[in-house]
C-alpha cells in the first residue's frame, strides 16, 4: 500500500536527474513512509535526509510571474533574497533539487527551483550585485523546472560574472545548474557528472497479494494507467518510458554543451554515459575548470569582480 502518494508522485514513474547511489539511499530512508513495509534494496545504507526529508514536497506559490520574489519585494525585504559580500551575490544550490517550494535557500535538505529563480531574478536586476557565486553541493533532483532554472543562470552569466564553487559535489541536476555558470571549480575531494536521467517503477503486486489485497483498475484510454504499481511493467510501457528518458538525457547533454562550449560538447557529455568524475579526472573530462580550495576560489573571484 502506498502510504504517501503525494511524495511517491515525485519519486516513482517520473524522470529524475539524480545520482543513482543517492537515489537508492533515499529510497531506503523514505521507504517506510512511502510503502507499507518499506523498500528493501540489498547493500544500500539509509540516508534519511537526501530527499524530501520533511516527509513531503514543500508547498508552492506557483512560478508564473515570480510570485515568490514579488512577495519579498512587496514586503520590502528583497535584499534578503540572497546573501551578498561586497557586491558579490551568493546563491547556494544544495541538497535535493525540487520543482516547487515557497522558500529561498535550503529547507530540510531541499532547494527549490522556484526559490532559485527568485534569487536569480533579483541578482540579475540588482545593479549593486557585480557578480554571483553559486555554491553547489547537490546530487540532483527533479527534471521538472531544472532546465528553465539553468537557462536563467546562463542568462545571468551573459550579463554578470558568475562562478560555481562545488562544496563538494555537483551531480546530475546539480551539475546542470553548475554548468550554466561561466566557470566551475571544486576542491580535490569534489566530484561532478552523472549526466543522465533515471526513473523508478515499483511492482507492488506480490506485497499486495501477501496482504490479501487485489486491485482492479478501471480506466478509459489505452494508456491511462501506464506504469501503475499494481503489476509488472508492460514491455510497451517500458519502451515508452525509456524513450522519454533518452530524450531527457539528450536535452541534458545539449544544455551542458551549450553552456560549456568547447570545454564539454554535447557529444562529449553523452559519451560520459552518466559517469561521475572526481578531482583532476573531472578537470580532464572538461566538467570543471580547476581544482582550488573553495575559500580561496571565492577570494580570487571577489578580487577580480571588485
Amino acid at each position: 500500500m502506498i502510504l504517501a502518494p503525494h511524495i511517491a508522485a515525485h519519486v516513482f514513474n517520473v524522470p529524475l536527474m539524480v545520482e543513482p547511489g543517492k537515489l537508492q539511499a533515499a529510497l531506503i530512508g523514505l521507504g517506510a513512509r512511502l510503502v507499507e513495509g518499506g523498500i528493501q534494496l540489498p547493500g544500500v545504507v539509509a540516508v534519511d535526509h537526501i530527499a524530501f526529508a520533511g516527509g513531503r514536497p514543500s508547498d508552492s506559490m506557483g512560478r508564473i510571474g515570480n510570485p515568490l520574489g514579488r512577495s519579498y519585494e512587496k514586503a520590502g525585504v528583497g535584499d534578503y533574497l540572497l546573501d551578498r559580500v561586497d557586491g558579490i551575490g551568493v546563491i547556494p544550490i544544495e541538497g535535493t533539487l525540487v520543482h516547487k517550494g515557497k522558500f529561498v535557500g535550503q529547507s530540510s535538505g531541499e532547494t527549490s527551483y522556484e526559490g532559485l529563480q527568485a534569487q536569480i531574478t533579483r541578482a540579475t536586476a540588482d545593479p549593486s550585485i557585480k557578480g554571483v557565486v553559486f555554491e553547489v553541493d547537490s546530487f540532483g533532483g527533479e527534471v521538472a523546472g531544472a532546465f528553465e532554472t539553468a537557462k536563467m543562470i546562463a542568462a545571468l552569466s551573459d550579463e554578470k560574472p558568475t562562478l560555481a564553487i562545488l562544496t563538494d559535489f555537483a551531480m546530475s541536476a546539480g551539475y546542470l545548474m553548475a554548468s550554466a555558470a561561466r566557470q566551475i571549480v571544486m576542491p580535490e575531494t569534489g566530484g561532478a557528472g552523472s549526466i543522465g536521467v533515471v526513473t523508478i517503477h515499483t511492482d507492488m503486486s506480490r506485497a499486495l497479494e501477501n496482504d490479501g489485497v487485489k486491485v482492479t483498475l478501471l480506466s478509459s484510454g489505452a494508456h491511462k494507467v501506464d506504469g501503475h504499481p499494481f503489476g509488472p511493467l508492460a514491455d510497451d510501457v517500458r519502451a515508452s518510458i525509456q524513450a522519454r528518458l533518452d530524450r531527457s538525457r539528450e536535452l541534458f547533454a545539449g544544455a551542458v554543451g551549450a553552456f560549456r562550449g568547447k570545454r564539454l560538447t554535447k557529444d562529449a557529455a553523452l559519451a560520459t554515459e552518466a559517469q561521475t568524475y572526481f578531482g583532476s579526472d573531472a578537470v580532464a573530462a572538461g566538467l570543471v575548470d580547476g581544482i582550488i580550495d573553495p575559500s580561496r576560489a571565492f577570494a580570487e573571484f571577489h578580487r577580480k569582480v571588485n
